[in-house]
């Protein structure tokens, strides 16, 4: 018996401990020294200054949170950073299902190659001289509008998110309409539904699952992107993860990207949670049938 309850035992390690170990090291460890990082203050060059300073006492303060709710500007960024998140989820979310086998491997296509040499060939297709381009040029010149620049603008930062994460909203979203029992949709269909009804009353509700899960793959990698801003975007479209990577690797004030980083996190596991809560309250909504 004891053999038998240790051998269980081992399998539940066994099993358990790779995901416990990994979070361990590569979650909870770089987070606490990250909010260490915090509360101490900047080297005379960069970095982090000696944690005993020369009166012998401990250098940990909260200036940098103190900054970081004193100055607008940062808030200002984070909104815009939210805006772009959901701006780019809800565009994915709204993928049309028309041709849904060639549009599926068209989704898949692009993790064939590199996320830089997507980004960048971004550049090429809404570049000035570019076929795009000179299109909406020569349909604002018939109104007698000036012409625009689509590179280096908001527009070609929110199109390249939407490109980048579309594949993380219409996966989840096709394994969850894939197990669809069709025969509910042939019965709303001979009580007299019309094809929005059956829509609202049937598949979207089923579909609710896979729709938060494909939010929350899109919205938070979305949130704390930096790549596709630095390349893509003007001077007005930095995001958080832009002056993030601004103040460890340029400013070099490390305890405060290490407050705008913990910030971010907590926004993004308050959302998160959010979003959990939601699903699991509209599951047990419509398990009660209420």
């Amino acid at each position: 018996m004891r053999e038998a309850r240790s051998g269980r035992l081992l399998g539940k390690w066994l099993v358990s401990g790779p995901p416990i170990l990994y979070l361990l090291l590569f979650f909870a460890i770089p987070a606490l020294i990250m909010v260490l990082a915090s509360f101490r203050t900047p080297g005379d060059f960069g970095g982090l200054a000696p944690l005993i300073d020369e009166a012998g006492k401990p250098d940990l303060n909260v200036d940098s949170y103190a900054r970081f709710f004193t100055e607008s500007v940062y808030a200002q960024i984070f909104v815009k950073s939210f805006v772009y998140a959901i701006a780019t989820t809800l565009i994915c979310l709204a993928s049309p299902k028309k041709h849904r086998d060639l549009l599926l491997l068209l989704v898949i296509l692009p993790f064939w190659s590199n996320f830089l040499i997507r980004v960048y060939a971004w550049m090429i297709v809404l570049g000035p001289q570019a076929a795009l381009a000179r299109a909406v040029n020569g349909m604002l010149g018939w109104f007698g509008a000036e012409p625009v620049s689509l590179l280096f603008s908001s527009f070609a930062v929110l199109v390249c998110l939407v490109y980048v994460h579309l594949p993380f909203m219409v996966l989840p979203l096709y394994a969850n309409l894939e197990k669809h029992d069709q025969a509910l949709l042939d019965a709303a269909q001979d009580l007299g539904a019309n094809a929005w009804q059956r829509f609202w009353r049937i598949t979207f509700p089923l579909s609710l699952p896979g729709v938060y899960a494909g939010a929350a793959l899109v919205f938070i990698p979305a949130l704390g992107i930096f790549a596709i801003p630095d390349i893509l975007g003007g001077p007005d479209d930095s995001l958080i993860g832009n002056v993030i990577k601004q103040q460890f690797l340029e400013t070099r004030d490390w305890p405060f990207g290490s407050v705008l980083s913990i910030v971010l996190t907590v926004a993004a596991l308050a959302v998160a949670g959010l979003a959990a809560w939601v699903g699991a309250h509209s599951t047990r909504r419509e398990a009660s049938g209420a």
